[in-house]
């Protein structure tokens, strides 16, 4: 199965990218992502067997309670490649959580399943972005566009990817609360209370 850990978006924010998509809708060469599909991708593992999905599944609960809820802000729109024929436009995002948690992921999937399960998502560094649109075919760049946009981030999730012939459908897995100190704490009062 084609798997990918993830951040998904708040409608007020999906609200916000989807008038920018508007910039690139009058084109033909870029395809919009649908906004029940825009997220932020924390790891990319590409095909995995199904007995790593247990593994997978544990690391992100290990991840949740290790890791805080953190404010996310995206400000503006940029190309990959910066440079000469863009072949994707995506909406920048910041936010002190997005480094260490993708970090977290990587390493974790390292341990428990090696090296060779990274190799899907490349060794570009992690850029924390959000996809808007795809170039399928010539089309020109759009200005870019400048956004005040800010959400509070508390859960991320494992998601199945499947290529269908109109695009992927993504089906969220499970999703993994962000917990940090302050939910370990109140597991571990909660656990000498029963």
């Amino acid at each position: 199965m084609r798997l990918f850990y993830a951040i998904f978006l708040p409608e007020e924010v999906k609200r916000a990218l989807v008038e920018a998509q508007e910039r690139v809708a009058r084109y033909k060469g870029w395809k919009e992502v649908a906004p029940h599909q825009l997220h932020l991708t924390l790891l990319f593992l590409g095909e995995r067997p199904e007995e790593d999905l247990e593994d997978l599944l544990a690391l992100g609960h290990r991840l949740g309670r290790l890791f805080s809820p953190f404010t996310a802000r995206i400000r503006g729109t940029g190309y990959f490649p910066n440079e000469g024929t863009p072949r994707v436009w995506f909406a920048k995002a910041e936010g002190e959580g997005f480094a260490p948690l993708a970090e977290g992921l990587r390493e974790g999937v390292r341990e428990l399943l090696g090296e060779e399960a990274l190799l899907a998502g490349g060794d570009k560094p992690f850029k924390p972005h959000i996809t808007l649109a795809r170039r399928k075919a010539p089309a020109p760049r759009v200005p870019p566009v400048v956004f005040g946009v800010e959400w509070p981030v508390a859960e991320f999730a494992l998601v199945r990817s499947e290529l269908k012939p109109k695009g992927p459908v993504y089906t969220i897995l499970e999703k993994f609360p962000l917990r940090g100190d302050h939910g370990r704490e109140q597991e571990e009062s909660a656990g000498k209370r029963s």
